[in-house]
């Protein structure tokens, strides 16, 4: 299983919850426990460097610094692992968009870059900034983050034995799928137009509509480029594995309602996809279905 097959539904997984200013603060302030079968479980030295990460999320206040994370030099060879999988797939398989991001980034590929190098690159494009949360958040607090130009971000990176292979969302899914298609501003206003409509969503049944539009555009959305599909969705583009396997999904047509009540499981590759027209009718659509949203 590759980065994308299962991000344990990191940012989609939409329980209801009502939250107050507190329960927003508290939910971001959340450690991560590995499970016994996770690939660093019984790694001391990463599991105490994890430790380490997460309290720098735990000590953050939004706004300041964010202070640089403790990476090893196995670490930030995983990283360029990494870039090396997917700078081929991403050449063949990632929309124009996508790509034109990525140069103007131009962040590192030898190193694991700090979410601080990243979050002024990103903000002096879109506005959008990053901060660092220790692990997974509560949905609704992760969306209602992306109305005020909010991206929450983890900052540890997978075990340096799978790097190709993460059972949670990492730095690199956050920053290679995430991070980098913030960088482009429409992606950017439909992330906000997502948080906005999150906010005005109070029923549970509505959430679920809302998680999977979500999940067949933002995570894993397709579209054609001059007769070919390619790839603007996050979990599609920080996985090598997905970016060729989506190929073979049932491709069909960009319907939103049709995508709000499409099942989907986070575990496999996708064996559905929802594919635009182009870049622009994905836009299109996207907007117009969020701002009328409720």
């Amino acid at each position: 299983m590759e980065t994308g097959q299962a991000l344990l539904q990191d940012h989609v997984d939409m329980r209801l919850v009502i939250n107050d200013a507190d329960k927003h603060q508290a939910d971001r302030k959340t450690i991560v426990q590995l499970d016994r079968d996770h690939p660093g479980f019984r790694d001391r030295e990463y599991r105490a460097r994890r430790n380490q990460i997460a309290q720098i999320a735990l000590d953050y206040k939004a706004g300041t610094t964010i202070p640089d994370a403790p990476y090893t030099d196995q670490e930030h060879e995983g990283w360029g692992e990494i870039w090396e999988a997917l700078e081929p797939a991403h050449r063949k398989n990632a929309c124009a968009e996508y790509l034109e991001c990525v140069k103007r980034l131009d962040l590192p590929k030898n190193r694991i870059p700090q979410l601080s190098e990243v979050s002024g690159k990103v903000e002096a494009i879109s506005g959008f900034r990053l901060e660092p949360v220790a692990g997974l958040v509560e949905p609704r607090v992760f969306l209602e983050s992306l109305a005020n130009g909010v991206f929450l971000s983890t900052q540890y990176i997978r075990h340096h034995s799978t790097p190709l292979y993460t059972p949670e969302p990492d730095v690199a899914h956050e920053i290679i799928g995430h991070a980098i298609t913030l960088a482009d501003e429409r992606l950017a206003e439909i992330n906000r137009l997502v948080g906005e409509a999150v906010k005005r969503t109070t029923s549970a049944e509505m959430m679920e509509r809302l998680s999977r539009i979500y999940w067949f555009t933002i995570e894993f959305g397709v579209l054609r480029e001059n007769g070919q599909v390619k790839a603007y969705g996050t979990g599609l583009l920080s996985s090598a594995g997905e970016l060729e396997i989506m190929h073979g999904a049932d491709l069909r047509p960009l319907d939103l309602d049709a995508a709000a009540y499409q099942e989907y499981d986070p575990t496999t590759y996708q064996p559905v996809l929802f594919c635009a027209d182009s870049f622009d009718d994905m836009y299109n659509k996207l907007k117009n279905y969020l701002v009328n949203w409720n």
